[in-house]
């Protein structure tokens, strides 16, 4: 993957893949220097097809819209810009492109992806999701999350802009800020880390430590340092993908309204706390086949590249974090309790370390929530 900051590297990457038209997939509205560019490429003689018709959470449908555009405009390329939902659709773009058929009745979902060599370039315009280094995107078919996954998918080329994060709104940077901070500890800890994992991981977990405050304060290092952290952080789930905490915080989202990295911080904070105390009572399942004192190690691990001597000591600056952004801490009922406990995805349970039943998480969420 290259990393590149300037619009000038944007032309030589057109330039170099002799590119005559160009899929951009996002919206550009709050990006107008990004937008001149794109305007002045125009009246050089690129053909840009812009695609925008897709929602957060995007849909198949939306996808196949895309696909549709791709093909009847004979696009060389794909640039995505924004966050997760703009790059989730881009990626599904790529994939299908080149599969056969017209995609209906969900066949792009059935068929076997096949690698392309379409050139795709990326540039987030949140710190956050890591969505430019991994190979995941997820879409709706019928109601139902789609996970697709291929190595093909992943960017060759990412344009890290830190101006792209200045007119962000401050919940939304607080938020996404927190997403990469989560993507980094949960890889950290995941039963799929590698030594590369964590050593993502733990580059990530500084980076934000490091540059939180200026990029609170809008400060163009401080900017550029957070792009940095999420895209590690990214690299970090590619490896590993995420655990209990994204697992668990999918379904706040939902009921509450949170942001996803709202939701993901709520959940980790508890987690991360939980675990600590439950190896000290020597009070966890713990099934990482390498075991309790090798997760003990993992969890002062996070703690030390949070700046912090040990796991509690990394647990409370986490809690502290979260105090200190001032973010809500949504109130459960009855009934969403019920609904929270029996909403988890088995699947992403398995990347944790430790084993979680019905009964504890429904203990945890009494405690990520009021």
């Amino acid at each position: 993957m290259n990393i590149i900051h300037t619009y000038d590297e944007l032309d030589s990457w057109i330039r170099n893949h002799h590119v005559n038209t160009l899929m951009l997939v996002g919206s550009v509205r709050h990006q107008p220097k990004f937008l001149a560019h794109m305007d002045e490429l125009k009246e050089q003689g690129l053909n840009v097809i812009h695609f925008m018709d897709y929602q957060p959470n995007p849909l198949y449908e939306n996808v196949l819209e895309g696909v549709g555009s791709f093909r009847s405009h004979h696009c060389d390329a794909i640039v995505a810009v924004g966050g997760g939902s703009a790059l989730d659709v881009a990626k599904c773009i790529k994939l299908y492109s080149t599969l056969e058929g017209d995609g209906e009745e969900g066949s792009f979902l059935k068929q076997p992806l096949i690698p392309n060599e379409i050139p795709f370039l990326a540039m987030p315009t949140t710190a956050g999701t890591g969505s430019e280094a991994t190979r995941f995107a997820v879409i709706y078919f019928e109601g139902n999350k789609q996970s697709v996954s291929g190595e093909s998918c992943i960017p060759e080329t990412v344009l890290l802009d830190p101006a792209v994060l200045e007119t962000l709104p401050l919940y939304q940077k607080k938020v996404t800020m927190m997403d990469a901070l989560c993507h980094a500890i949960e890889s950290f800890w995941s039963v799929n880390s590698t030594e590369e994992s964590r050593a993502f991981s733990k580059e990530a977990i500084g980076q934000v430590m490091a540059h939180m405050e200026g990029y609170l304060n809008n400060t163009r290092e401080g900017n550029a340092g957070m792009l940095s952290a999420a895209h590690i952080a990214g690299k970090a789930i590619n490896i590993t993908q995420t655990t209990a905490g994204h697992a668990m915080c999918y379904k706040i989202t939902s009921l509450f309204g949170c942001a996803h990295g709202h939701s993901a911080i709520l959940c980790n904070r508890v987690l991360y706390q939980w675990m600590v105390e439950g190896l000290q009572k020597n009070a966890l399942n713990c099934i990482d086949p390498r075991g309790e004192e090798y997760l003990s190690g993992i969890l002062d691990g996070i703690g030390r590249a949070m700046g912090c001597e040990d796991a509690a000591g990394g647990a409370r600056k986490l809690e502290q974090i979260f105090e200190t952004l001032e973010l809500e801490v949504p109130a459960a009922s009855k009934e969403q309790y019920r609904e929270l406990k029996t909403s988890v995805n088995p699947v992403r349970l398995k990347n944790h370390p430790v084993a979680l039943d019905v009964e504890t998480i429904d203990r945890l969420y009494h405690e990520i929530l009021r």
